[in-house]
């Protein structure tokens, strides 16, 4: 039996055979649920989500859900006892990827490639962004730097001025780039570096009497 860390590290080898330029990140926060994988391309996102012989379809209703809004693409990876019930609990658009053990090697079989998400929003993809990184295209775009401005506007900004196909390659730009060892002091330069807002305080006086 199949159990998810067995398949992730072949899944991955699999995933660069597949697409020319990728880079893969695992457990992705987005919305109230978890995506196992994120394929980074060049200009498109792609979710994977990993169902084992391990795992049951209890959870994968509020997946699909948090799923449909932040990518591109989708797909469900499942072990052989999936492989024939899978396509009933997926939508259509979906790909799915069967994979299988022989002789300690894992084989991975492609029953259906997926579709262009529709119900995919910019406006949610764009929060797997740092604030950082949102600063980054501000000013690749030469736009204002909005350092006062909180993240919900400058990705609304964003989204509001740039079209959603170079958009889409900015945040795929952003992504590759990205530092896992060097984010945090990343953030915290940037942090040191805005504006920050002075606080006036009022004097108060007593009434005289």
């Amino acid at each position: 039996m199949l159990k998810d860390k067995d398949i992730r590290e072949s899944l991955f080898e699999f995933l660069e055979e597949k697409y020319d330029k990728i880079r893969i990140i695992e457990e992705k926060s987005m919305g109230e649920s978890r995506a196992d994988v994120v394929a980074i391309l060049t200009d498109k996102i792609v979710g994977i989500e990993i169902k084992s012989d391990a795992d049951s379809y209890a959870r994968l209703e509020r997946q699909i859900k948090d799923y449909e809004l932040y990518f591109d693409y989708n797909f469900i990876v499942v072990g052989s006892t999936h492989a024939k019930s899978v396509v009933e609990h997926v939508p259509k658009h979906w790909g799915i990827v069967s994979v299988e053990q022989f002789d300690n090697m894992l084989d991975f079989y492609i029953i259906r490639e997926a579709d262009i998400n529709p119900n995919c929003k910019i406006e949610k993809k764009i929060r797997i962004l740092w604030r950082p990184e949102l600063a980054h295209i501000l000013a690749i775009k030469e736009f204002p730097a909005y350092k006062a401005k909180s993240k919900e506007f400058v990705r609304d900004y964003l989204v509001g001025k740039v079209e959603r196909q170079e958009l889409d390659k900015l945040i795929s730009d952003e992504l590759f780039e990205r530092d896992y060892n060097t984010i945090a002091e990343d953030i915290m330069n940037y942090r040191k570096n805005q504006n920050p807002k002075k606080r006036i305080r009022k004097k108060r006086y007593k009434k005289s009497v």
